[in-house]
């Protein structure tokens, strides 16, 4: 079995939606299709969240009626069964009640994971009636149903699976199934989300969790490249990465991947492939166990970081003064990305300052805090990194861009630059230019 994940530009418009089912109906065998909302549909949802919590409840009305004919007129497009159409719109109408009835509540976590989750869940139905218009057999499934998900770093796939095989074999054979990506039950039952970006995250866990034989995320690009996009020309496609690899971009800032996607699938080795839906005839990007190619692969960028420098006189030579620093932000569950030593400092990165206030008046009792804000890390990924020769050039970066911290040694497929987000553009081009354009790794289509 395989999985096919379709993010939101890949089901964003109804020629869209139709070029989906082109690329489902062209791949053999039994399939599970992890599908997020329309493009803005969640944004649009995280704005009746926003006007909840702010007491406006007078515009909520008009962004669900928007949403409500946004998708009404994809059910008239696609949909020519009038029966079927029938049936989809009574569908519809149940849907948009509860997610009227849920503005109803109380603010809170669990409603606003509610609000939020119910794109997916009008998405897949409509493409499930749309498939069965067209006499393409299919089973809609409720993620809700099987998606537990207790710890959002090491989720459980046994017991997802478990579950899994429960909802499916109450239902009628098929060889496609179709679910919604994001949405999960967390430790207490109730709703809750796998963040942002979180339908990759889906398809790699429920990958994992039934042992698949591969793993397809479709977006609206060919695969990984070798810098970004957006910001520096002539970028190229990487053909082959291993999962080590994939998943430092993907942790540093590539855009194209959810963090934490890889992890699910690495113990069973099962191959992720990066596709675009625009262009299914490209190759993509193939992520697995294998090492194809050392040395320098990529470059990719986070943004929003904060650094911290905490200096103390009598720091390092002190038993126990690190453990004290890092219980400090395990108390706040705050993850450290980057961490620099000097005789009397440690600096380090953070990339979640929502309680920034109060870590720093705890850190305080112990040394002199200096935040520094709006930067960003710049990883340079490749398997042996250092170990290529044309990797000493990166450090003719400190020539053009002031570099606030450099770390190497975490791993051996990383080197990590920080640098003001001001820069970040510059860095990404200069490292371009000094690492790629003479250097004999190319990976091209």
């Amino acid at each position: 079995m395989r999985i096919l994940k379709f993010g939101g530009t890949s089901v964003g418009a109804v020629e869209s939606i139709r070029n989906v089912k082109n690329i489902v109906l062209s791949q053999p065998g039994e399939k599970i299709l992890v599908l997020s909302a329309m493009a803005g549909v969640t944004n649009e949802l995280v704005k009746i969240s926003d006007l909840m919590k702010a007491g406006n409840l007078g515009e909520i009305s008009k962004v669900i009626d928007d949403l409500r004919l946004k998708h009404e007129l994809a059910i008239n497009e696609l949909i020519q069964n009038n029966q079927i159409k029938q049936e989809t719109n009574l569908r519809l109408n149940k849907i948009f009640g509860e997610l009227e009835n849920t503005t109803k509540k109380t603010h809170s976590e669990t409603v606003y994971s509610e609000i939020v989750t119910f794109g997916e869940t009008i998405l897949t139905i409509i493409f499930s009636q749309f498939l069965k218009s067209e006499g393409i057999n299919n089973q809609w499934l409720d993620a809700k149903e099987f998606m537990y998900v207790s710890n959002l770093e090491n989720p459980d796939t046994r017991r997802v699976g478990e579950l899994f095989e429960e909802v499916t074999s109450a239902k009628d054979q098929s060889d496609i199934y179709i679910t919604q990506g994001f949405v999960c039950i967390n430790k207490n039952n109730q709703i809750s989300t796998l963040k942002r970006g979180g339908s990759d995250y889906t398809a790699t866990i429920l990958g994992a969790s039934i042992n698949a034989k591969e793993v397809q995320i479709w977006t609206d690009i060919d695969g990984f490249h070798n810098n970004d996009p957006r910001y520096v020309e002539n970028t190229h496609r990487i053909s082959e990465l291993s999962f080590e690899e994939a998943a430092e971009l993907a942790y540093f800032g590539a855009k194209i991947l959810h963090p934490q996607t890889i992890s699910p699938v690495m113990d069973k080795n099962i191959p992720i492939y990066l596709k675009n839906t625009f262009t299914p005839e490209s190759s993509g990007t193939r992520i697995s166990p294998e090492v194809r190619h050392k040395g320098l692969k990529a470059i990719s960028a986070k943004d929003g970081i904060t650094a911290i420098k905490i200096k103390s006189n009598r720091m390092l030579m002190a038993h126990g003064f690190l453990r004290k620093i890092f219980d400090v932000f395990d108390n706040y569950e705050t993850a450290i990305d980057m961490i620099t030593t000097s005789e009397i400092a440690i600096s380090l990165t953070i990339d979640d300052d929502r309680n920034l206030n109060e870590i720093l008046a705890e850190l305080d009792s112990y040394a002199e805090i200096t935040v520094e804000k709006n930067h960003s890390i710049i990883c340079v990924v490749g398997e042996s990194v250092i170990e290529d020769k044309h990797t000493y050039r990166l450090f003719e970066l400190l020539n053009d861009i002031p570099v606030r911290m450099i770390s190497y040694g975490g791993s051996s497929n990383n080197i990590s630059l920080l640098v003001d987000t001001e820069n970040k553009i510059a860095t990404l081009r200069k490292l371009n230019e000094k690492l790629f354009s003479t250097s004999l790794i190319s990976e091209t289509a």
